[in-house]
C-alpha cells in the first residue's frame, strides 16, 4: 500500500452517488479544508494571471496549483526558502 493515512492530510467523503462513482468530499490539509469537486486555479509561477490573490480570496478560491518546475527555474528554491516557504512566497 503506497499511502499511509496521516492525521494532517486526509479525504472525507461527504456524499457518495448511488448511481455512479461520483462523490462530494473534503480534503483536509494543514492549511485548511478544500471542498470537492471545485474549481482549481493555476498559478504557473506562483501567481494567477490577471487576478490578484485578494480577488481570488473574495471568490473563495480554496486551492491553487503551481508548477514546481517553473518555480525551480525561477525564482529558485533558495528564494522560496528565504521567503519562508511556498505559501508565504505567493502571499
Amino acid at each position: 500500500w503506497a499511502y499511509d493515512k496521516r492525521d494532517f492530510f486526509w479525504f472525507e467523503t461527504v456524499k457518495q452517488s448511488s448511481k455512479s462513482l461520483a462523490r462530494v468530499g473534503r480534503i483536509h490539509t494543514p492549511h485548511g479544508i478544500v471542498n470537492t469537486p471545485g474549481f482549481v486555479s493555476v498559478g504557473t509561477n506562483g501567481a494567477l494571471k490577471a487576478v490578484d490573490h485578494r480577488a481570488a480570496d473574495e471568490e473563495n478560491c480554496e486551492l491553487m496549483f503551481m508548477n514546481t518546475y517553473h518555480l525551480l527555474l525561477q525564482p529558485g528554491p533558495d528564494t522560496i526558502d528565504a521567503a519562508g516557504g511556498l505559501h508565504k512566497f505567493v502571499n
